[in-house]
């Protein structure tokens, strides 16, 4: 019992230590995060919220502002909020805040691994989570993916938590599944998937109680378990008035949201998927299933599904405690669901993997459950080959923390060795489609810029940019004029994706990683250059 408990404070200790460690981390790296494609309109989006809420809903331009209305603007509001007290910029500041959500995030994912697994697959669960480039990569930076990820993970503790306490849950767990619930819905309306998963695990309960206490025993449990969340309703819509305000504006808001997203709504373009450039809205259904198999790291990868299989079996064991495996079940369904419904309705798609990031976290999970059992099975067989296969996850785990370092702050662009890398996967899919490497780019230019005393002939340098030019002039300042037309520019930015040109003049400035180029600065001062695009200009 002495060591049971001794081993149960190591691996919950080992948890805090990783946890602080991405802590660290983040503060020491969170200003290399560049701005992306909807950094700048966000941050007004913000603004415009905090504007409305202090008029008493008086100033309503945030009501009808682009089309971010229609989502939730919760962090928005935060960085906004933030940004007045902080000592750093606004866009740092926002990068800030992002990391401060991801460690919830994280927190969160530990949680539910240990309630469902234990201390070791708890602290499994966080350490699978921070090595996976794609969740670490996105909390900086991504507004809207990133914080319904972390909410959605939120929701789901509180969750495990319900049907774990069923049919009478704390209210402390009320009060976990309320806010996430409210959190989750007012970042993106697609939230309210969780109630499938939920009525799911309702009817696995049920179903079990029936076979052994009668149906009306059964249906008693499962409405005193309805009502018992019920009040957390309230407390939902309250946090969904707070972060999304046009959702309460109308009560059919939220509706005519989902029916608004359940089309494309911008002018299609195209995006390279397996070596070719195909419409968004002609993407193939495997482009999800593949992303997936070609960027999760290999240790997620093997576990998450080892995971889904395991619980699969579990969930049908009727000698397993029926709430346990009615908690595995909402974490599968979560892990699943959103792939298994992308690839039967096809969508448009676009940006890799970036609407996804909210499967991670269950994922994880399911991977720490598998690993703990691993681990423990092992360790029964031959206390050796529970050290060993211990040893084998924890090199798993390095080798993605190793290509995050290798690559930052491009994280998010990582390929796993399945699809050879970066190196390999950069003529076949899209790597820095947020146009992160700017920041870096523009530093470099200028830094060459001062060193050789150079002034510009005119007023401002002029500079064409293939790539979001928002966050191109907030990086490079207001020395530079921008545009997309090459004709008498001084320079010419451009990203390392496939929509943009490789140009016939002096390369000033090279941002690369792995060999792969992100961004490049050319000298076209005198050059012939008529545009920067391989497709037809936007």
């Amino acid at each position: 019992m002495v060591i049971a408990l001794s081993t149960r404070r190591v691996w919950d200790g080992l948890a805090v230590v990783a946890l602080i460690a991405v802590a660290v981390v983040s503060v020491l790296t969170f200003r290399d995060y560049g701005l992306g494609w909807d950094d700048y309109t966000h941050a007004e989006y913000g603004d415009l919220l905090l504007t409305l809420l202090a008029s008493g809903f008086a100033d309503r331009r945030a009501l009808s502002f682009v089309n971010l209305y229609a989502y939730g603007g919760g962090f928005d509001m935060l960085a906004a909020l933030a940004a007045k007290v902080s000592p750093f910029d606004l866009f740092e500041t926002r990068r800030l805040c992002g990391a401060i959500l991801g460690l919830i995030g994280l927190a969160a994912t530990w949680r539910i691994g240990r309630r469902l697994g234990g201390p070791l697959a708890g602290a499994l669960a966080l350490a699978l989570l921070a090595a996976d480039p794609l969740y670490f990569g996105h909390m900086f930076f991504n507004p809207k993916d990133a914080p319904f990820a972390i909410a959605m993970t939120i929701l789901l503790l509180g969750l495990v938590r319900a049907f774990e306490e069923y049919p009478a849950p704390s209210a402390a767990t009320v009060t976990i599944f309320s806010i996430g619930l409210g959190l989750a819905i007012g970042t993106r309306v697609i939230g309210a998937l969780a109630a499938l998963y939920a009525l799911a695990a309702i009817l696995l309960i049920v179903g079990a109680e029936a076979r052994k206490m009668g149906a009306r025993a059964a249906g008693r449990d499962a409405a005193a378990f309805v009502l018992a969340l019920w009040p957390g309703l309230i407390l939902a819509y309250a946090v969904l008035a707070l972060v999304w305000p046009w959702a309460v504006v109308s009560p059919l808001n939220p509706l005519k949201a989902l029916v608004y997203f359940s089309h494309f709504f911008e002018k299609p373009w195209k995006e390279m998927f397996a070596g070719v450039a195909v419409p968004v809205l002609a993407m193939p259904r495997a482009y999800v299933p593949q992303l997936l198999a070609l960027k999760t790291p290999e240790i997620l990868l093997l576990l998450g599904i080892a995971g889904i299989a395991g619980v699969g079996v579990a969930v049908l064991q009727r000698r397993a405690p029926i709430r346990w495996r009615a908690a595995l079940l909402v974490l599968a369904l979560a892990a699943t669901v959103p792939v298994v419904l992308t690839v039967a309705m096809r969508p448009a798609m676009y940006n890799g993997l970036r609407h996804f990031v909210f499967v991670t976290p269950p994922m994880a999970v399911l991977g720490a459950l598998a690993g703990a059992w691993i681990i423990a099975g092992a360790a029964r067989a031959w206390r050796g080959a529970g050290a060993l296969a211990a040893i084998a996850v924890a090199i798993g785990l390095a080798v993605p923390v190793v290509e995050m370092i290798r690559l930052h702050p491009y994280e998010y662009t990582h390929f796993n060795w399945i699809a050879g890398g970066v190196r390999a996967a950069d003529e076949r899919y899209m790597l820095d489609y947020w146009g992160l490497a700017f920041k870096q780019a523009s530093q470099e230019l200028r830094a060459q810029l001062t060193e050789r005393l150079e002034t510009p002939s005119r007023r401002r340098w002029q500079i064409a940019v293939c790539g979001p030019h928002r966050p191109a002039q907030v990086e490079l300042g207001p020395e530079f004029a921008i545009s997309w037309n090459p004709k008498g520019a001084d320079f010419a930015m451009t990203l390392g994706e496939f929509y943009c040109a490789e140009l016939p003049a002096p390369v000033l400035v090279e941002i690369a990683r792995e060999g792969v180029v992100y961004a490049r600065v050319y000298d076209i001062r005198g050059r012939a250059i008529t545009s920067l695009l391989t497709l037809p200009a936007p």
